[in-house]
């Protein structure tokens, strides 16, 4: 059973990644790996941003509904 990585988790991760290829320092064939890998990370942590704005952007009515929260610029 695989357990899913926490958001921050997979910050770290792609941080580690990172700064292992802009080192310069890897095999070709690892550095195509932590690419492949990174790429993965990046679009899934986007992906839970995503779904986190969504979720922020809503508000819960008295009866439990959700509405979606209108922003206003008071300038």
């Amino acid at each position: 059973m695989t357990e899913e990585l926490t958001f921050e988790a997979k910050l770290k991760q792609l941080e580690t990644i990172v700064t292992a290829l802009e080192k310069g320092d890897r095999p070709l064939e690892t550095a195509l790996t932590d690419f492949k890998t990174g790429v993965t990370l990046a679009k899934d942590l986007q992906k839970t941003l995503q779904e986190a704005e969504k979720t922020l952007a809503k508000v819960m009515n008295d009866d439990g509904s959700m509405t979606d929260l209108e922003l206003t610029n008071n300038d």
